[in-house]
């Protein structure tokens, strides 16, 4: 990254420099010979606003692209590789590579399509959206809270709250059907071009869009969706559904939205569903958007799920732990439990020498002191040399020392689990193939000495 070099922010032809909010109320123009457009590309490329982009991107780590680059190698890779990739990126020469595509599991059932960019793509949307963000950002609405900076989920979940207390006790419940995999690119590119004159920018973030999937070695392009897992569809994403809050609040609606997750208010059940007939039909004409009816509801709030959170049906509501958010972490406690609780795989079973050793060594210091005091029984130290020879001889010779059916329990260095000694018939004798419970049927245990 030090051999960046510093460009100064700069307005087109000599002018003076141009505001956000002066881009902002500028119509968008075909640039021309002589156009005072703004040069965003060249903002984006700034040596600070390149920085903080490396920096974010290595912060938030995240798994390597098709081209299997970490973020720990990106640094190097820049700045050997840095003055092509500008060059190409100010000529519009530089094309995206393919996304790797990961699908993972939703806590609602099914799976989410995610598609990791590579870690060279992923700072370049990085820088592309450190620079969009101030333009795009105050033009959205009040009730947007998704991936905004300053807002949160939990100032979603307290806004919806507040409409319920205000007397708005019905909810429209609208889920998008596949949101971010269906974004109809062109409609996506208008938005964009409204507010983006720079014409490197809007065909770089179309190649982003268009650029292809990776799956069991095979390209496959891609012709509508803002795959999740680079830095730049969450803005695309809010970019596209501002169309959606104008329209709510120019019909004088009370919604939050966060995301494709919207919740529109209304005071009554009909009402709601006139609402949600509209909206569908808004979506679907306007936006090329699908509604999922399955998951999509008229219903009371307090029935009904919102960021994890439901609201209490008391006049003035109060905010609860979803049932589905509780079952979901208990399972994820259960699953941690289990892995915590299962034990360590012993050293004959893992095949690490280093650990054979060691109880070798743990042997030959201890001696034979807890051999078996009966003749032709098996004693722990005996055992575990069986087990030592088994490692090193690829075979498993204890369980032929043993009765058929059982298997003997070898010295652990971690737990030293010895066998117990039992007395059966009269005389003592180790089993260590049984369990306590089975071994003190027939006569009263021993302690260990």
């Amino acid at each position: 990254m030090a051999e960046m070099p510093d460009r100064p922010r700069e307005g087109g032809g000599g002018t003076a420099e141009v505001t956000d909010s002066e881009r902002q109320a500028r119509p968008a123009q075909s640039e021309a010979p002589g156009d005072e457009a703004p040069k965003l590309m060249e903002e984006v490329l700034r040596r600070e606003n390149l920085i903080a982009a490396h920096a974010r991107v290595v912060s938030n780590g995240g798994a390597p692209g098709m081209d299997g680059m970490t973020v720990e190698t990106l640094e190097s890779y820049c700045r050997e590789h840095w003055p092509r990739i500008r060059e190409e990126l100010l000529s519009s020469k530089y094309q995206p590579q393919p996304v790797r595509r990961v699908e993972i599991p939703k806590p609602g059932g099914g799976v989410r399509m995610l598609g990791v960019p590579t870690v060279l793509d992923r700072m370049i949307q990085q820088a592309l959206l450190q620079v969009l963000t101030p333009i795009f950002d105050p033009t959205f609405s009040a009730d947007s809270y998704g991936f905004r900076p300053g807002r949160s989920a939990h100032q979603a979940v307290e806004r919806a709250r507040e409409h319920i207390a205000a007397g708005q006790r019905w909810v429209v419940d609208l889920d998008l059907a596949k949101f971010f995999d269906t974004v109809n690119h062109d409609v996506l590119m208008h938005r964009v071009g409204q507010r983006v004159r720079d014409k490197r920018v809007l065909q770089l973030i179309g190649r982003d869009l268009r650029a292809g999937m990776l799956e069991g070695g095979l390209v496959s392009p891609r012709t509508e969706g803002t795959p999740q897992g680079g830095p730049l569809s969450p803005l695309l994403s809010n970019i596209l559904l501002n169309d959606l809050d104008q329209e709510l609040g120019r019909r004088g609606h009370r919604f939050v939205r966060y995301a494709d997750d919207c919740n529109v208010y209304v005071q009554s059940q009909r009402a709601g569903e006139r609402v949600m007939a509209s909206l569908e039909r808004f979506l679907t004409k306007g936006l090329r958007l699908k509604v999922n009816r399955d998951q999509s509801a008229v219903a009371r709030p307090w029935n009904r799920g919102f960021l994890g959170y439901r609201v209490t049906v008391d006049r003035k509501p109060k905010l609860k732990v979803a049932p589905a958010s509780i079952a979901r972490r208990k399972q994820e406690a259960a699953c941690q439990a289990a892995h915590w609780a299962r034990p360590e795989p012993r050293p004959h079973h893992r095949g690490d020498r280093p650990a054979v050793a060691r109880v070798d060594r743990l042997l030959s210091t201890r001696g034979d002191k807890r051999e078996s005091r009966t003749t032709g029984s098996v004693g722990p130290a005996e055992t575990a040399r069986h087990s030592v020879a088994a490692v090193e001889a690829g075979t498993h010779p204890v369980r032929e020392a043993s009765r058929p059916g059982h298997r003997l329990r070898t010295c652990s260095p971690q737990r030293r689990q010895w066998p117990r000694p039992v007395v059966e018939r009269g005389r003592e004798s180790y089993e260590p193939g049984r369990s306590d419970r089975v071994a003190a049927q027939p006569g009263t245990r021993v302690p260990s000495r």
